[in-house]
């Protein structure tokens, strides 16, 4: 048996804007089920590579290889199909539709690439999946709240439900304890620790108390590059990472 080929994987990705070089030749693999966190200063570059990642925007030279295909040309929407969702730094949801309606929408998303009939056939499949989706991120009715006027942290677990919701085998997460309560980042962090039996996750968190405590992995990037990976402990303990991120 050969070895088992990576979930994702990026060969030497580059994005430069105009003459600002963002992320740098930076080769990178994601096992299945890890939990893995990028971290790095502002300005690292984190954003830029996982935008490449999930085709928001596109490299200017590299490639990326998901469950060994390549997809450096697949578009964004297509890349969702494939099986990667992504959270936005800033909260991305529709603020004029209920809460119910935001994570239906994510469901018809997923269900209307098998058949248009799995939604007009069983509308309660459809009203099941929203609400497990929902009652992952411990949302509790009533689900017909304008999604605009929730607090900022739930708009965020709002978010989070949604991605859940396409049944990704890979969840990136920008930022996603990004004005969370205290109890609201446990929360999270106890759902992606549930979550990891089905899916891997990428994260970009500058809590570094969530980086340690969660992630398998670590991958520190600094004007573009990676400058180091290993374990919590390792990172922790790493100069270089001292340096340049933790202001040691």
């Amino acid at each position: 048996m050969g070895p088992v080929s990576p979930l994702l994987e990026t060969v030497n990705l580059e994005k430069w804007f105009g003459g600002l070089r963002a992320v740098h030749s930076v080769d990178f693999r994601l096992e299945r089920g890890e939990i893995r966190a990028i971290i790095g200063p502002n300005g690292a570059g984190k954003t830029t590579f996982v935008s490449m990642i999930c085709g928001r925007i596109p490299p200017t030279s590299g490639r990326v290889i998901f469950k060994g295909r390549e997809i450096t040309r697949v578009p964004a929407h297509a890349r969702v199909g494939l099986g990667i969702a992504y959270t936005f730094q800033l909260v991305s949801i529709f603020r004029n539709l209920t809460v119910y309606e935001n994570v239906a929408l994510a469901v018809q998303r997923r269900l209307v690439r098998h058949s248009l009939d799995a939604i007009k056939d069983n509308p309660r499949a459809l009203t099941a999946e929203v609400e497990g989706a929902l009652a992952e991120v411990e949302f509790s009715p009533p689900d017909d709240r304008p999604a605009g006027t929730l607090a900022h942290g739930h708009q965020r677990l709002l978010e989070v439900a949604m991605a859940l919701a396409l049944h990704p085998e890979l969840l990136i997460l920008d930022e996603p304890t990004q004005g969370l309560a205290p109890e609201e980042i446990a929360g999270l962090g106890a759902l992606i620790r549930r979550i990891t039996g089905n899916v891997t996750v990428l994260l970009i968190e500058h809590n570094m108390e969530v980086v340690l405590g969660l992630s398998q992995r670590v991958t520190v990037m600094n004007w573009g590059d990676i400058i180091a990976e290993g374990t919590p402990q390792e990172i922790e303990a790493n100069p270089e990472v001292q340096r340049v991120y933790l202001g040691q």
